[in-house]
C-alpha cells in the first residue's frame, strides 16, 4: 500500500513536469536540468514553478455555497470573502441553488450560470466533487475545498479523496485543500517593509504564531494553508514563494510530506536562489506520526531520514512554534553575513557569560575581539572588566555617550558578523537609552543585531516602541531561541555560499554495470553472501579473493589458490547472522585445519536446519576500521543511503548517517563528519589514518548502485566494509542483498 502511494505520486510528480513546464519561472537559475529531465532511476531532475499569482490576487472570484443566513457555518465565511475581495480587488460572484442574492451581491444558481470565467472558485459545500467537473468546463484556474471526511478520517475517506484528486487531474484546475480554512484570505498590513515571510501551514491553527509577527512589526506576504494536499503541495509553494521577489523566508509547519522527490526538488529551488526555508516537521515520536497521520492523513515518514534529507538541502529543522517565528523573522530581515563571528555584549559578567556558554555550545565561534577593538573599548569600560567577548560593560558606560561608542567599536571589529546583547531585565532608564542605543547603530550596519529581551512582563517602552519599532534589530525573548535563530543564520548563508544543486550532475545514462548486477538479482530472495558479493564486484567495490565451495578437498585446494592465512564461512540466503550461529572461523593457516573446518561449519549448518549453498574460503584482510555502508527504501524519498561504524555492534552503537540520492562526493565526505566516532578514521592510539578516499568511493558507487537497480533492491548491508590504512583502499568482508 505505502509502496504504491509513493509510485503514483512519483508519477503525478512526472506529469505535472510535463504539464507545467511553460508556467512562471520554470527556468531554474543555474540549473542544467531542463522539462522532462529524468534520472536512472526515472526520478524527476526538474519540477517548475506554478504560477499560483491568481490564487492569492485573483481577478474574478466565484463563493459556491454563499450564504447570509443568520446561523449558517457558511455566512461567516462568505462575508470574510467579500472583504478580502475588496482588499485585492476582485469581483466576487456569489453562487447558490435558490438565492438570487447574497448580502446584496448577485447570486447565480450554479457555476455554469458564472457572468465570466473566474481565476478561484471557494467551495463550501459538504461534496466538492461535483463541482469540480463543472468548474473545469467553466475554465476556473483555482479552487479552494474547505470540506473535511477525507484521507484524515481513515480508509473511506481516502478513497474520496482519491476520486477528489483524479476529478481535479481531469478539470486542469488546482486545488487547494481539502480540510483547509481561510488563512490565504486573512488581512495581512500592507504597511510593513523589507523582506517579508511566507507561510506555509497543513495545520492552519499552527500558523497563528507566525502570523501574528506582523504586529511586532514583521511583515507576511502570503499564508497557504494546505490542509489534506489532495493537489496543490507544500513543494508548489515552496517553489512559487522561492521565487518570489518580496520573500525573505520561507516558514513551514509540515504534518506529512506528500512525495518525497517533489520536497526536495523544492528546497533545491530555494537553495539555488538562497532563500531560507525554517520547518517545524512533526512525527519525530511515534504518537506524533499517528497524531499527524489522523489530522491530514499523511505519511510522516522515516524521521531520521526525513531529518537528514533537510539538512541535505538546507531546509532549517526547528522543533517550537517560538522557533519558527524567530527564526524565520531573523533569516527573512538579516543581510548576509560579512564573518561568522558572534559578538556577545551586556551590562553583566553573569548575563554574557550565560550566554557565551549557550552559543558555544551551540557550535557558533565567539572570536577573541582584536587588539586594537579591546584597546578602544577600554576608553570607556574599566581595565578590570572582560572586553575580549563576551564584553561586559559593567553598566554605567551604557547611561550615557560611551554606550553608543561601545556598540559601534564591537561592530567595526572585522572579525564580528553578529552582535548580540541579551538585557535579562530592564532597568530604566539605562536599559532605555541601551535599547535605543542598539536601534540606532543597527541603522548604520549590515551586520546583524540581535537583543534579547528576558523581562516577562513585556510591556516597558523600550521593548514594545523602540525594540520591536525598528525594522534593523532582532528581538527575542529567549536565550535559546536566540542561539537558534542566529546558528540557522549563519548555517544558511555558509550552506548557499557556492551551493551546487545534485540534481545538476545526477546520471542519467545506465552504467555498464547495470545489466550485470541485473543478471545477479533474484527478485523476492535474498542473495547469499557470495551472491551479495558479485553484486558488489558488479559496481566495482573491492571484494576478497574467495571461493565458494561443497567440499573438504575443494576447501583445501581454494585455500591454496586464495593463499593462507584464510577465513571460511557457511554461504546460504537465508544466513543474516553467521557469528551468532557459530559460522565464521578466521586465521586458518593449514590444509588440516581448512578440511575440520568444513567438516564442522556443515554439521553446525545441518544441526541448525540451514541449507548451505556451499562454503566461502576468503582471503584474510588485514585489521582497519569496520564501516557499513548500506541501502534502504524509505517510503517517501526512495532509495537512501547509509554510513556508519559497523561490525558486529551496529545495531548497538547506531552511529549512522544517512542521505537521499543523488549526492556528491562533499556530501559524502560530510556523511562521515557527522559520525561520533568519526576521529577513529583519523588514527587513534598510535593507529595509522585510514583511506577515507576509498570509503567515500564505496559510499558514491553505493549509491549508483541503489539510483540504478531503484525498487529492485530492497536492503543492501556491506558490513563490515575494512577501512584499510591510507592509500591501501577498502574491502568488503561481508554483505547481505535482498531484492523485491
Amino acid at each position: 500500500m505505502l509502496g504504491s502511494t509513493h509510485g503514483t505520486l512519483t508519477t503525478d510528480l512526472r506529469a505535472r513536469v510535463v504539464a507545467c513546464g511553460q508556467q512562471t519561472g520554470a527556468a531554474v537559475h543555474g540549473s542544467t536540468a531542463a522539462e522532462g529531465d529524468l534520472d536512472v532511476s526515472g526520478r524527476p531532475l526538474y519540477a517548475p514553478v506554478p504560477d499560483l499569482d491568481r490564487l492569492f490576487r485573483p481577478e474574478a472570484v466565484a463563493v459556491v455555497g454563499a450564504s447570509d443566513s443568520d446561523g449558517r457555518p457558511g455566512t461567516g465565511i462568505t462575508r470574510q470573502l467579500i472583504a478580502w475581495a475588496e482588499r485585492v480587488g476582485a469581483r466576487l460572484h456569489p453562487v447558490h441553488p435558490t438565492r438570487t442574492a447574497v448580502f446584496g451581491l448577485p447570486c447565480v444558481p450554479s457555476v455554469t450560470a458564472l457572468p465570466e470565467p473566474v481565476d478561484l472558485a471557494v467551495l463550501l459545500v459538504g461534496d466538492p466533487l461535483p463541482v469540480i467537473g463543472e468548474l473545469g468546463q467553466a475554465k476556473a484556474r483555482f479552487a479552494v475545498a474547505f470540506a473535511s471526511g477525507f484521507a484524515e478520517t481513515g480508509a473511506a475517506g481516502a478513497d474520496a479523496q482519491r476520486r477528489l484528486t483524479a476529478a481535479v487531474e481531469r478539470s486542469g484546475l488546482r486545488l487547494l485543500g481539502p480540510n483547509t480554512n481561510l488563512n490565504a484570505f486573512e488581512r495581512f498590513r500592507d504597511d510593513l517593509e523589507g523582506p517579508a515571510i511566507a507561510l506555509i501551514t497543513q495545520s492552519g491553527h499552527q500558523g497563528r504564531p507566525v502570523f501574528t509577527l506582523q504586529e511586532l512589526g514583521v511583515r507576511l506576504s502570503h499564508w497557504a494553508p494546505t490542509g489534506n494536499e489532495a493537489d496543490l503541495e507544500t513543494a508548489d509553494f515552496i517553489r512559487y514563494f522561492a521565487e518570489r521577489p518580496e520573500v525573505g523566508a520561507i516558514a513551514c509547519y509540515i504534518e506529512g510530506i506528500k512525495d518525497g522527490r517533489s520536497f526536495l526538488l523544492a528546497a533545491d529551488r530555494a537553495a539555488r536562489n538562497r532563500v531560507p526555508v525554517v520547518a517545524v516537521k512533526v512525527g519525530r515520536t511515534e504518537a506524533g506520526a499517528r497524531t499527524a497521520a489522523s489530522h491530514t492523513g499523511r505519511l510522516t515518514g522515516a524521521d531520521g531520514v526525513v531529518d537528514a534529507a533537510m539538512r541535505q538541502y538546507g531546509v532549517i529543522r526547528v522543533d517550537g512554534l517560538d522557533e519558527l517565528q524567530d527564526t524565520a523573522a531573523l533569516l527573512a530581515r538579516a543581510r548576509r553575513p560579512t564573518a561568522d563571528g558572534v559578538a556577545v555584549y551586556s551590562i553583566s559578567g553573569g548575563t554574557g557569560a550565560h550566554f557565551a556558554d549557550l552559543a558555544s555550545a551551540a557550535g557558533l565561534r565567539l572570536p577573541e575581539l582584536s587588539a586594537a577593538c579591546r584597546t578602544a573599548l577600554h576608553q570607556w569600560i574599566p581595565e578590570y572588566l572582560n572586553v575580549a567577548n563576551p564584553v561586559d560593560s559593567g553598566g554605567h558606560p551604557v547611561g550615557d555617550w560611551r554606550g553608543r561608542k561601545i556598540i559601534d567599536a564591537i561592530l567595526a571589529d572585522p572579525a564580528v558578523g553578529v552582535l548580540v546583547c541579551p538585557i535579562t531585565g530592564p532597568f530604566p532608564p539605562m536599559s532605555d537609552r541601551l535599547a535605543q542605543d542598539l536601534v540606532d547603530a543597527a541603522e548604520t550596519t549590515d551586520k546583524p543585531v540581535c537583543v534579547v529581551w528576558g523581562s516577562p512582563v513585556g510591556t516597558e517602552e523600550a521593548y514594545r516602541t523602540t525594540l520591536l519599532g525598528s525594522s534593523r534589530v532582532a528581538t527575542f525573548r529567549t536565550f535559546g531561541n536566540c542561539v537558534t535563530a542566529v546558528r540557522a543564520y549563519l548555517g544558511h548563508h555558509r550552506f548557499t555560499t557556492g551551493y551546487r544543486s545534485p540534481f545538476d550532475e545526477a546520471p542519467r545514462t545506465l552504467s555498464p554495470s547495470f545489466r550485470k548486477a541485473q543478471a545477479l538479482l533474484r527478485p523476492g530472495h535474498r542473495l547469499s553472501e557470495h551472491g551479495a558479493k558479485q553484486l558488489l564486484r558488479a559496481y566495482g567495490i573491492r571484494v576478497p579473493r574467495e571461493q565458494l565451495v561443497t567440499s573438504a578437498a575443494a576447501a583445501v585446494r581454494a585455500a591454496g589458490l586464495v593463499g593462507y592465512p584464510v577465513v571460511m564461512k557457511a554461504s546460504a540466503p537465508q544466513l543474516a547472522h553467521k557469528t551468532e550461529l557459530g559460522l565464521v572461523r578466521i586465521g586458518l593457516t593449514s590444509a588440516s585445519q581448512v578440511r575440520d573446518t568444513y567438516r564442522e561449519l556443515t554439521d553446525i549448518a545441518r544441526y541448525e536446519g540451514v541449507g548451505l549453498d556451499g562454503v566461502l574460503v576468503c582471503q584474510m584482510v588485514e585489521r582497519g576500521v569496520e564501516m557499513v555502508v548500506g541501502v534502504a527504501q524509505d517510503e517517501l524519498f526512495g532509495p537512501t543511503v547509509t554510513v556508519g561504524l559497523g561490525g558486529v555492534l551496529v545495531e548497538v552503537l547506531r552511529d549512522v548517517a544517512v542521505r537521499v540520492p543523488p549526492f556528491g562526493e562533499d556530501e559524502a565526505r560530510s556523511m562521515l563528519a557527522e559520525l561520533r566516532g568519526s576521529a577513529l578514521l583519523d588514527g587513534v592510539r598510535g593507529g595509522p589514518p585510514v583511506d577515507v578516499d576509498a570509503l567515500v568511493e564505496v559510499v558514491l558507487r553505493v549509491q549508483r548502485m541503489a539510483l540504478e537497480l531503484g525498487a529492485q533492491l530492497s536492503e543492501l548491508d556491506i558490513n563490515p566494509l575494512m577501512v584499510l590504512p591510507r592509500g591501501q583502499g577498502a574491502v568488503a568482508l561481508d554483505a547481505l542483498a535482498v531484492c523485491r
